[in-house]
């Protein structure tokens, strides 16, 4: 794939105009007070998985309006104190898979929660578990346009209020210390700097190549899906781009990291379609926007570029990266 977005240098210093709704702040506070008069764990129970310096707990937590969502949670074993918290999310169409697929972060010695993905999990990987129970009105194949003419409806919204969730879940878990990382690739990286937002105290956030960040933009200038579900939705429902431009309005990352406080690693990867690196630049230099110009309390951002790769970005090279960049903050 040859470059196509904005050169780097532009990148660096990219910081678009936003339009977030006056009243994101109280419809984010509304969905995670309804989620959050649910107890955060609903059954952890221990599994034998024939890993033996790895212990494994099938978990199931409250997400939006309490639905219960599975995860898998994994601990060193023996170890005997409490330990800090990696949450992982999944990349679009994936599912939990196997524990045997999540041993990197345990190694390193820290629990791990990997959250699954309600309604997703049969597009690649070894499978999920979790149905989504909320029915839509007509949508294009795929997640993204699940119920979305409307905030209130819109599937991603109950998406990342689990992402929230699975933040509450993890400081609850049986030997863990309430300090917590959130991490993921892709739809994983958008989940983890939309949790990191919407709990702003978490440790430290890291996303990869992060999707759902300004939404608008990459509908615009990338012909891969998801986003492309998107456009494949309006060219039938010709009626609705408005009531679409406001639901999206309220689901951009963009939007919500402005209230992020936690340390950011961020990847990009200038040849990646799926995720194009402008909407990428946008989240990380909008990061923690709310906070004064020059604010003692304002973050780390750090960005990793791949300028050769595409939607892969680093791969175990990131995540090398991720591991020696959390163990200065945990």
């Amino acid at each position: 794939m040859a470059l196509f977005d904005l050169p780097l240098a532009q990148l660096r210093t990219y910081r678009p105009e936003l339009d977030e709704p006056a009243d994101l702040d109280d419809f984010w506070a509304g969905k995670l007070s309804r989620a959050r008069a649910h107890a955060p764990l609903i059954q952890v129970t221990p599994v034998e998985t024939g890993l033996t310096l790895v212990d494994t707990w099938d978990v199931t937590f409250a997400g939006h309006d309490g639905d219960p969502i599975r995860a898998w949670y994994l601990r060193p074993a023996g170890v005997p104190g409490d330990l800090p918290v990696v949450v992982e999310y999944i990349g679009y169409g994936g599912g939990r898979s196997l524990p045997l697929e999540h041993l990197a972060w345990p190694a390193a010695g820290y629990g791990h929660l990997v959250m699954d993905t309600r309604g997703q999990g049969s597009g690649w990987g070894s499978g999920g578990a979790t149905p989504d129970p909320v029915g839509s009105g007509p949508a294009a194949p795929g997640s993204m346009t699940r119920g979305i003419d409307d905030p209130e409806t819109a599937y991603l919204g109950r998406l990342m209020t689990d992402a929230a969730r699975a933040v509450d879940a993890a400081r609850a878990l049986p030997g863990a210390d309430g300090r917590v990382a959130v991490t993921g690739n892709s739809q994983g990286g958008g989940l983890a700097l939309v949790a990191g937002s919407l709990v702003p105290d978490v440790s430290a956030v890291m996303a990869n190549v992060p999707f759902l960040c300004q939404i608008r933009r990459a509908i615009d200038i990338t012909d891969c899906d998801p986003y492309q579900e998107i456009v494949r939705y309006l060219a039938v429902n010709r009626d609705r781009e408005a009531a679409v431009e406001r639901t999206l309005g309220y689901l951009d990352a963009v939007h919500l990291v402005r209230r992020a406080r936690a340390d950011a690693l961020f990847s990009a990867a200038l040849r990646d379609m799926t995720c194009p690196p402008s909407t990428i630049f946008a989240a990380r230099n909008h990061y923690a926007g709310t906070l004064p110009e020059g604010s003692p309390e304002a973050p780390s951002t750090q960005i990793e570029v791949y300028p050769y790769n595409n939607h892969e970005g680093g791969a175990a090279v990131q995540h090398d990266l991720q591991i020696r960049w959390l163990r200065e903050r945990l």
